[in-house]
């Protein structure tokens, strides 16, 4: 599911050839997940590259709009998008599947860590872009020039490979933003999913309705044998036994299908929650 919607938010193949980004009316529209508007054969754009570029503006309308996408998204699905939805969450998936001699699921200072997200989506996505503004009140989306690797492997270095006059523009910063790829994909290979568990702030935005979104997760009391089956295989070090709708949960799937009694429940709209619930009044 991950290669394909990959594919098909990424299909305009022929920007690729022609070192060309896709300007067609489909642009206007953002995808749930973190794709960068300057990929060459992105035919959408980045929900977070595009409230960055209207949230300074005089004009508010616009930035209404790419909020109330996110808003709808993280209450429908919450990180379920990381999960399924998100080519930069893809590529990083690939690259832990390359073996390495000790790869880390936790570390000291790892949940703290998890915390930068935010710093970055209140800082760099809503501050500065808001308050840093030109003459005419525009900002500048500084969390994707300045920091988000993704940017730099989905744009910058196929458009810079493919356009001779963007390789004459080539300065400091698009060596800052090879550093931080590189880095993030050794992190990678290392680490399951790094950018999503530190950096994103979009990851951060679905976190926040993860727990009351529609998509849940549901642990059937009566099922469950306390295996911990569940926690032990989780990429993101979630347990689900404290809380299966943690923050941090991208609803990859793994322990629903380690789950040897089929404990772990989909809980559309709290369905089975109100049902336990009522039963338990009951009784």
């Amino acid at each position: 599911m991950q290669a394909l919607w990959a594919i098909i938010t990424n299909s305009f193949i022929i920007g690729f050839i022609q070192g060309k980004i896709y300007q067609g009316k489909i642009k206007n529209v953002c995808v749930p997940g973190l794709n960068c508007y300057s990929c060459p054969g992105a035919i959408a754009s980045c929900p977070i590259g595009s409230l960055q570029a209207v949230i300074g503006s005089y004009e508010f309308k616009f930035s209404f709009y790419i909020a109330g996408f996110m808003i709808f998204i993280g209450a429908l699905m919450g990180r379920f998008v990381c999960g399924f939805l998100c080519p930069f969450g893809f590529i990083q998936d690939l690259l832990n599947k390359i073996p390495f001699p000790k790869k880390l699921k936790t570390f000291k200072g790892d949940g703290l860590l998890r915390k930068l997200k935010y710093v970055i989506l209140i800082v760099f996505v809503i501050l500065m872009p808001l308050f840093i503004v030109d003459l005419i009140g525009q900002g500048s989306p500084y969390f994707c020039e300045l920091i988000c690797p993704a940017g730099t492997l989905e744009g910058g270095i196929p458009l810079v490979l493919m356009n001779k006059t963007l390789k004459q523009t080539i300065g400091w910063l698009y060596v800052w933003k090879n550093v931080l790829l590189i880095i993030t994909i050794i992190a990678s290979i290392i680490i399951y999913r790094p950018f999503c568990k530190y950096i994103c702030p979009l990851g951060a935005i679905y976190a926040i309705f993860n727990p009351v979104s529609v998509f849940k997760y549901h642990i059937n009391s009566e099922k469950c044998i306390n295996c911990h089956a569940c926690a032990d295989i989780c990429p993101m070090n979630v347990n689900p036994l404290k809380n299966p709708n943690d923050p941090e949960c991208i609803r990859c799937g793994k322990c629903r299908s380690i789950c040897p009694t089929d404990a772990i429940e989909y809980d559309y709209l709290n369905i089975r929650s109100n049902k336990n619930s009522l039963s338990t009044i009951k009784k």
